[in-house]
């Protein structure tokens, strides 16, 4: 008893051993995939809030002598403006060079994917799933 109309069901392909190496990795690609697009969503929402500080931090009058509350880490730290700039200038830096890995490592995984995806749906045709989600 199958579950695929009759016209997806093909000539029954056997999956070997390599064919299902390539299913696997294609698998670990995906979830890592969704880790990094995860983890780009909450880099570039941290580096969002840096830039609204920055724009904050241009329009403070350089005569106040006022210290400016700063989070480094998990701590906050008292800075003048000078220094707050030079330090978000610092933290925009790390951001852009975090986002700019995450982006390789998706384009990587990408490319990995796409060339699975060749292989395997030229193997098994409609009998194979390889679609993603969103």
């Amino acid at each position: 008893m199958s579950l695929l109309p009759p016209e997806d069901e093909g000539d029954g392909v056997e999956v070997a051993w390599e064919d299902q190496q390539r299913i696997n990795t294609f698998s670990k690609l995906n979830n890592r995939l969704t880790d990094i697009q995860d983890l780009l969503k909450v880099k570039n929402e941290e580096k969002e809030y840096y830039d609204d500080l920055s724009t904050e931090l241009e329009l403070a009058d350089e005569d106040d002598n006022q210290p400016i509350l700063y989070k480094l880490g998990d701590s906050f730290f008292h800075l003048n403006l000078k220094d707050a700039r030079r330090q978000l200038k610092s933290d925009l830096k790390k951001y852009d060079s975090e986002i700019e890995q995450l982006e390789n490592k998706k384009t990587d995984c990408e490319k990995g994917m796409k060339d699975l995806k060749v292989q395997l749906y030229a193997k098994f045709g409609k009998q194979i799933n390889l679609e993603t989600g969103p």
